[in-house]
């Protein structure tokens, strides 16, 4: 049906409805024809609308029961014969409704005749659907359909059908159909959609939404020039998700790397992207799966990558790259940085490391490697000889000729109540395009991409700006915060503290805490953070070849919940809390603490004390969550 793509995980933030499915009674009809879409078996019209309201005809019905069978991928626009003498080879639907005779789903009435354009009943469409999942007409006695009705609703087929036995079905109806059908267990016990893409049903009889919609997912290309025209769909009313967000065509930027399904009328546009210095090619230059980048590693995704890295490509070892990331964080394109480096980027510096690199000719040569986290939410790294440039300094990053141009900002600020629908600080707008980073500029630099919604309802101060640059309508168009929102550090839960601060002793610091599920030690002699056991905040925290490190582990505010839904929380005294997207989740239980999600926390049978590191109306969040069994 489809050329399929290597499987991966989209970003869990992607859309909600891709998250795994349930059945259809609890779905709304968005989510099953998205299910059907990406299986190329219910796409609508032109304008991909799916008119469900209108009857559907015995032609359109035994196109979609086609479409959901093992012939799917062998049906041909033509036929040599006509199926039936009210079906002429001429028939759009001719070559289904021959599939569908051959495959035994339908039969004509006793004059001979197929009546391709009556609607048709949910009895026809009910006995059609029993024949997809294996069941012969001899297997139901008595007056048909009695039998097949009676099997229709003791296999659930029926969930979000309203039509009755002998009326005609909706198109939405058929949707249900179709959908409860995939979901239902086939004459040999297994879910039919198995049958057709293993694995996507779990033994829960639950649709993994998402590695269905990677396998129709097709691409990808670059965007940069006429990349509209390699789509095989016009664009012009295609649902676009960038970055994870639903999102326009407009917003899609140059370079991005663009996943497409003709089905679902939808593309995927990523923007991760990396620059630093080609160090290696493995397994060999001739030939390589994956290569070696400012020190780290990436899988090649795509084979026009694969030969741009070659021995045989563009690029050489020793030069300086930008590799465009597809949807598996694998290298999708590769572009000089002269190509990729066509506008002003805007970041601070995470690290700044003398590195050994080899050229081309294999020579070693030492440079000043700088990663820079930038206002786009991407990292990037640049040999540089200026060694004055330390972690921690916030750059610009200039195009200028085959190379960049890297420079301190100055400070420039704003400052003013962020209003309810984030797209003004005081007076000032945020433009469209606006790109937000919070930083952290401790001993161990992070930072962390923001959204302008993050900042709703937030008062900014002048100290938490580090820099904002306006555009040529007085919009703010690149913003990065100092400490606003605490996004940058981690969260999570100190089970030992010993804290030896003394005039008479060696002072020093000695922590056992968890964060998001892993657990650490650290101790420092000299450095004494005065906290106690329970919920923290930790910061600047990094772990190299010298062991782990951390700047400080800080105390969080405790406060009684009652409940919480999506990201709010209600306290026992009926205020609202906001919950961090990443909100560390711990089961008190038996003296000891297990991560969890939060999706598994019921809060009618636990007790929910959450901790926060400042109110809401400061940027701050609800960072952990203590769940004791009631």
């Amino acid at each position: 049906m489809k050329k399929r793509l290597l499987s991966g995980l989209l970003a869990a933030v992607m859309l909600f409805a891709m998250i795994p499915g349930v059945s259809a009674a609890a779905e709304d009809e968005s989510e099953v024809a998205q299910v059907l879409a990406a299986l190329d078996i219910m796409v609508g019209d032109d304008n991909g609308n799916l008119n469900l309201s209108n009857n559907v005809t015995r032609a359109e019905f035994s196109k979609l029961a086609v479409a959901s069978s093992t012939m799917r991928d062998s049906v041909g626009d033509m036929v040599s014969v006509s199926p039936y003498p009210d079906v002429p080879q001429s028939h759009w639907a001719a070559s289904w409704i021959k599939a569908a005779v051959d495959l035994d789903l339908v039969k004509g009435n006793l004059q001979g005749y197929f009546e391709p354009d009556r609607s048709i009943t949910l009895a026809e469409g009910v006995t059609i659907v029993l024949r997809l999942l294996g069941y012969q007409d001899t297997d139901f006695t008595g007056v048909w359909p009695a039998g097949q009705m009676a099997q229709y609703k003791a296999l659930k087929l029926d969930e979000g059908i309203t039509a009755t036995q002998n009326s005609a079905m909706t198109r939405r109806d058929a949707m249900y159909l179709i959908y409860n059908t995939l979901i239902a267990k086939n004459t040999s016990g297994v879910y039919y959609l198995n049958v057709l893409e293993p694995g996507m049903v779990n033994s829960e009889g639950k649709v993994d939404r998402v590695a269905l919609i990677n396998s129709a997912m097709e691409g990808p290309v670059v965007a940069e020039g006429d990349w509209q025209s390699k789509v095989p769909f016009s664009l012009s009313n295609a649902t676009v998700y960038r970055s994870g967000k639903e999102s326009t065509l407009s917003s899609v930027q140059n370079l991005d790397v663009v996943y497409w399904s003709k089905s679902m009328r939808t593309i995927w546009a990523y923007t991760n992207k990396v620059t630093g210095t080609y160090e290696a090619a493995s397994p060999t230059a001739s030939s390589p799966t994956s290569l070696t980048l400012a020190g780290k590693t990436y899988d090649i995704e795509t084979t026009s990558a694969a030969y741009d890295l070659s021995n045989l490509g563009a690029y050489k070892v020793g030069d300086s790259l930008t590799l465009l990331l597809g949807r598996d964080g694998g290298v999708a394109a590769v572009r000089s940085l002269s190509q990729a480096t066509t506008t002003t980027i805007y970041g601070m510096v995470l690290s700044a490391t003398p590195t050994i690199y080899q050229d081309s000719n294999g020579n070693d040569y030492t440079s000043n490697s700088l990663l820079i986290y930038a206002t786009d939410g991407n990292q990037y790294t640049y040999p540089v000889d200026d060694t004055n440039l330390k972690a921690g300094a916030l750059v610009r990053v200039t195009p200028q000729g085959t190379g960049v141009e890297i420079k301190r900002l100055s400070t420039s600020t704003v400052s003013g109540k962020v209003n309810a629908d984030a797209t003004k600080i005081g007076t000032t707008p945020l433009a469209d395009d606006v790109e937000i980073i919070d930083v952290y500029t401790g001993t161990t630099p992070t930072a962390a991409k923001v959204y302008p919604s993050r900042l709703a309802g937030m008062t900014i101060k002048d100290s938490m700006v580090a820099f904002s640059l306006t555009n040529a309508n007085g919009e703010i168009s690149r913003l990065i915060l100092k400490e606003a929102t605490g996004d940058m550090h981690a969260y999570g839960l100190i089970s030992t503290a010993t804290n030896v601060d003394s005039e008479l002793l060696v002072s020093y610091g000695n922590y056992v805490f968890d964060v998001y599920g892993t657990t650490y030690s650290y101790y420092n002699s000299g450095k004494v953070f005065n906290v106690s056991e329970g919920p923290c905040q930790i910061q600047g925290t990094s772990i190299n070849s010298a062991g782990l490190s951390v700047d400080k582990l800080a105390s969080l505010t405790k406060v009684n919940l009652d409940s919480y839904s999506g990201d709010q929380a209600l306290s026992a005294d009926n205020k609202t809390y906001a919950i961090a997207e990443n909100v560390a989740v711990y089961l008190y239980q038996d003296r000891t603490y297990y991560y969890r999600s939060l999706s598994t926390i019921d809060s009618a049978s636990y007790t929910l004390t959450g901790y926060y590191d400042k109110p809401s109306s400061e940027g701050g969040r609800i960072r952990v969550i203590i769940a004791t069994a009631n």
